[in-house]
């Protein structure tokens, strides 16, 4: 392959080192600074049913619809119905794949998956989808979302029998550290069952956000959590059925829109059709963040439209928060949408004050401490022909450390901005996510401990408003009871466990938890 490794999985895991192209972190999101990391999404799934059409180039594509969604690792795995061939490396769905890689995986049956990491270290062997051989075939399964009873299922998976009926503890350890591969674990044991009867005996165990894609050699399975955190969608295609994260990447690949999978079902789809189960009762909670950042804005969830539920959060905070400017000017590209609708209800001219570069997306170079100092921009450029003389209204859709929201200020007034009036179109980020948001921790958020006023003089702004809980929920065209709005409010619809039971690295502790260290060697060496 292009850097002289094999990255297949083929009836057993191929172990690795690790890739060259993985480099450190990297990361960049819309900060200027990739060191201010803003919300960041788990993953992004995809599985698709189609015998006769080229799967693995329709789940290509449909990952790289849902790119947004993870940006760390990504990967696909194939059945011919004989055996399925999983590959998957670091890096951009563009960088982990090519046309000859894409040629080799040949099959009716995919499932795709691109990852940014919440639960285990952003390592290739934490990259899905996550791979298990069975007496009976083999299992490969993707996961959006992020459990909080982590700990709990590693007992359970530390407690499967072996062959033999004795207990799988003394396998070598190697470096697999996330909730994915417990669930993957628990599935592949089924001696006397068949896999869709042990989902429906696994899923209820789950605790947590999840929408799941896996298969065996002839059969596509989607699950969803019964709160719903996490969208997930079916889609019909001529010959065939698509699971995904969002319908944009239904509308990719020429797929149509039937329905949204439900909160708290699994659905089963082989040569026999398409089958339903509902393993718990829905109790919907659904992020009420995928409206204000995560999903891309053609996306719909629950019937709403995610661009015009931002549209109207715009609008919203005009009401709210009205100033005197010359311009709307948003931070591209999750702020436009708010800063349209902010224009529209202000009356206030909406233009373009800054430049995004289109093509850094992610870098595995590090700039230096020096480097920053500088003001380096990696993103973002300010066009001064636009912001000198005037007073700005900048629209985004939410603070997490104010680093970001600072550095872009200081832009705006060395390009000649005279005012510069900040307006969010969320509530101030005060708690932690533990669904699958990758936000900073809770004593580095900006807005826990301090006021909105003393955040408008910490990043520099004459003004900062916030739209209000009520005024975002309302645009959502959501009822209340059916959101899950924990970030701003500290109220988490599904009850967390100890705190010391939490986090990310928390499998990767192992060794001080006699529990998690039994589970990594049977996690490890199916």
């Amino acid at each position: 392959m292009r850097d002289g490794r094999d990255r297949r999985l083929w009836a057993v895991p191929f172990q690795s080192s690790g890739s060259t192209r993985q480099g450190g972190d990297g990361r960049l999101t819309d900060a200027l600074d990739p060191q201010d990391q803003g919300p960041q999404d788990a993953c992004g799934v995809f599985g698709v049913w189609a015998p006769g059409e080229d799967v693995s180039k329709l789940t290509y594509f449909g990952l790289y619809a849902l790119q947004h969604r993870g940006q760390e690792s990504a990967g696909i795995a194939v059945s011919n119905g004989r055996q399925i061939l999983v590959y998957k490396d670091m890096g951009l769905v563009s960088q982990v794949f090519d046309e000859t890689t894409l040629a080799s995986l040949k099959g009716h049956l995919a499932v795709g998956h691109c990852r940014y990491s919440t639960t285990g270290a952003s390592t290739w062997e934490n990259a899905q989808p996550t791979f298990r051989p069975t007496p009976d075939g083999s299992i490969a399964l993707g996961h959006n979302g992020n459990l909080i009873n982590t700990a709990e299922l590693a007992e359970a998976v530390a407690a499967l029998p072996g062959p033999d009926g004795e207990l799988e503890l003394q396998r070598p350890v190697e470096t697999s550290t996330n909730d994915t591969s417990l669930v993957t674990a628990l599935l592949a044991h089924h001696p006397d069952s068949t896999l869709e009867e042990r989902a429906l005996e696994v899923l209820p165990m789950l605790r947590g956000a999840y929408c799941f894609v896996w298969m065996n050699e002839g059969t596509l399975y989607a699950a969803r959590d019964p709160q719903g955190i996490r969208p997930l969608v079916l889609g019909r295609l001529d010959r065939g059925w698509v699971v995904a994260s969002e319908d944009a990447a239904l509308a990719t690949i020429g797929a149509s829109r039937v329905r949204e999978v439900e909160p708290g079902e699994m659905l089963v789809i082989d040569g026999d059709g398409l089958r339903s189960h509902t393993f718990a009762e829905p109790e919907r909670k659904g992020c009420v963040f995928e409206y204000v950042y995560l999903a891309r804005p053609d996306a719909t969830i629950a019937n709403r439209s995610v661009h015009e539920a931002r549209v109207e959060m715009g609008r919203e905070l005009a009401r709210q928060f009205p100033v005197d400017a010359d311009m709307v000017m948003p931070v591209p590209e999750s702020g436009t949408p708010a800063a349209a609708g902010y224009a529209e209800e202000s009356g206030i001219p909406f233009g373009q004050g800054f430049v995004k570069n289109a093509y850094v997306g992610r870098t595995f170079i590090q700039p230096s401490q020096t480097l920053r100092q500088l003001g380096l921009r990696l993103k973002l450029n300010a066009l001064e022909h636009q912001i000198r003389g005037r007073r700005l209204v900048v629209v985004d859709d939410s603070i997490v450390r104010g680093n970001t929201q600072r550095a872009q200020v200081r832009m705006l007034r060395e390009a000649g901005a005279l005012e510069v009036h900040v307006r969010i179109s969320s509530p101030p980020v005060r708690w932690p996510c533990f669904y699958g948001i990758d936000f900073a921790t809770r004593a580095e958020l900006i807005a826990n401990g301090i006021d909105t006023d003393e955040i408008a003089a910490s990043v520099g702004a004459d003004s900062l408003g916030y739209i209000s809980l009520e005024g975002m929920i309302a645009s959502t065209g959501q009822p209340t009871s059916s959101l899950c709005t924990a970030c701003f409010t500290g109220e988490y619809p599904v009850e967390l466990p100890d705190e010391s039971l939490l986090g990310k690295h928390l499998l990767e502790a192992s060794l001080s938890s006699p529990a998690l260290g039994r589970a990594l060697p049977v996690l490890n060496n199916p």
